[in-house]
């Protein structure tokens, strides 16, 4: 998937991807969006941290390809930060789109002020060790979700979804295809009429009273 599929991708948000994707790769957990207002779309680069520690995390920066998503994770998710303001300008520097991770940060305030699109399970002070050797490039679970490198992990004011790699551009194509439905759908709502009987809802409840 190129860059411009990946930004419409972002463009479109995580429902549009969630529900044109069937409803799959829902990352579901509470997540806090850093940066008000900030998209982003882009392939999995994935770190399992060992527990309570982000030592790997030093080691993918030397990795980190313009434009994806860096996923940290570790075995048991925990308020324990995983990044602050230092690491994150390292990983600024290698043109990530975002990160994402399920544990905690720190350094809130300078981290916005990077401007670095990130979400966050937690915002904790509590420092991680940097002795446990962890795993880069693995399949890694998110909220439920498998996150393997390279697929494409979408981010907004809503959460997260995860796009299988293998299907990125048919959710593509079905996001536009869901957009443009919503676009004629919303003409229709503001002129006055309602979804009840757009969606065919009242036979629903109608056919439902008449066999109770």
């Amino acid at each position: 998937m190129n860059t411009p599929q990946l930004n419409r991708l972002g463009e479109l948000g995580v429902a549009n991807a969630y529900e044109a994707s069937g409803r799959e790769g829902l990352i579901d957990i509470p997540l806090i969006q850093l940066l008000p207002g900030s998209r982003a779309a882009g392939p999995a680069r994935t770190v399992l941290c060992g527990q309570d520690d982000n030592l790997m995390v030093h080691a993918v920066i030397e990795q980190i390809q313009p434009g994806e998503v860096l996923v940290l994770s570790m075995p048991e998710p925990a308020p324990v930060a995983l990044i602050g303001e230092l690491l994150t300008i390292q990983i600024k520097f290698r043109d990530a789109a975002a990160i994402l991770v399920d544990a905690a940060v720190r350094d809130v305030e300078e981290l916005v002020k990077l401007g670095l699109p990130i979400w966050t399970r937690f915002v904790r002070v509590k420092g991680a060790t940097k002795t446990k050797v962890g795993k880069l490039n693995v399949p890694v679970s998110v909220g439920g979700t498998r996150i393997s490198l390279g697929d494409i992990v979408v981010l907004d004011a809503d959460g997260g979804v995860c796009v299988k790699r293998e299907r990125a551009e048919e959710v593509l194509k079905a996001s536009e295809a869901r957009f443009e439905k919503e676009a004629r759908l919303r003409k229709k709502l503001a002129a006055g009429e309602i979804s009840y009987n757009l969606h065919g809802l009242r036979e629903v409840v109608e056919k439902n009273r008449r066999n109770s």
